[in-house]
């Protein structure tokens, strides 16, 4: 609920995590990690990476693993430094998906030259278009960059939608080496799903 535009609780969330049977969430609300940070400390039923979903002046950037907020706003090279310097990850979400303000193709390829990106979203199950996952892919083989996928759930519904299976894993290093040695699983979805808006208690 934090993002503004998700409709999840912490008990939402823990209900359906036991459901779904998954082990690690990589929280991302937009432009925030007090959410996170909150599903961190509360009994969720599994380990929570706290990230962050942050809007640049190019589009968007998630950075794992962080300790505290990384602004808005930023240049994408400025906010992968502002992410690094945390000893956090870079990962870019959704990259071709043109409805959901997808980091620029030249940032995309600046970020890359420079070594800047950590993983890849080649699978997005919120993505409507196989071929804009398809071509996720295609970029991440030709440029030897690490792949993930996530369900960007905005609704329990989706949660777990799709997930990497990978090896256990002890902080960012070991994370984005088993991330490599994990198998992608998921789908797309075969309608939209139902969304409706939540008023937002004022001290979150």
């Amino acid at each position: 609920m934090w993002s503004g535009d998700a409709v999840m609780t912490l008990d939402e969330l823990a209900e359906r995590v036991e459901s779904t049977g998954l082990e690690v969430l990589c929280i991302t609300d937009h432009n925030a990690v007090k959410g996170a940070q909150a599903a961190l400390e509360s009994d969720l039923g599994c380990r929570v990476i706290v990230g962050e979903e942050l809007r640049t002046t190019q589009g968007e950037i998630i950075g794992l693993f962080l300790d505290e907020r990384v602004p808005i706003g930023l240049k994408p090279g400025d906010a992968a430094e502002r992410i690094r310097d945390q000893g956090g990850l870079v990962y870019i979400p959704h990259p071709f998906d043109p409805l959901r303000r997808p980091l620029s193709g030249q940032a995309i390829d600046a970020l890359v030259a420079e070594g800047r990106v950590d993983a890849f979203e080649v699978l997005n199950a919120k993505v409507s278009l196989d071929s804009l996952n398809e071509r996720a892919v295609r970029y991440a083989k030709k440029h030897g960059l690490t792949p993930g996928a996530g369900s960007d759930a905005h609704d329990p519904a989706a949660l777990g939608a799709a997930y990497v299976a990978m090896p256990d894993f002890d902080g960012p290093t070991d994370f984005l080496e088993h991330l490599g040695e994990g198998r992608i699983v998921g789908h797309r979805f075969d309608r939209p799903r139902a969304w409706s808006p939540r008023i937002i208690p004022g001290d979150l």
